[in-house]
């Protein structure tokens, strides 16, 4: 993707993750007919990302992958580890996460 030299948006990558972040329970409840409560990322370092826009943003960093993938049945890494970052799309998310 290239951003055209005319385009000026301050702090564009925390506008963006704004805008994606409002837009896709709505998007999502359309299509599905549940909300978002939750947002999730992984970022990683070993490609040289440190999730700077996402701090910038406030999401909140949760802590590292395993390295395992999902359908691990060895126990072992087989990837490069990942960092995880969250971002809750409503106050009472503990709450309705529980329900």
């Amino acid at each position: 993707m290239t951003i055209l030299p005319w385009v000026n948006v301050p702090h564009l990558a925390s506008h963006l993750l704004g805008l994606s972040a409002r837009r896709i329970s709505q998007d999502w409840e359309r299509t599905y007919h549940h909300e978002v409560i939750w947002l999730e990322t992984f970022v990683d370092p070993d490609r040289g990302f440190k999730g700077t826009c996402y701090q910038a943003a406030n999401w909140v960093y949760l802590g590292q992958t395993t390295g395992r993938g999902k359908d691990d049945h060895t126990n072992k890494a087989n990837r490069s580890l990942k960092l995880v970052f969250g971002y809750p799309l409503r106050r009472d998310f503990r709450q309705a996460l529980r329900e």
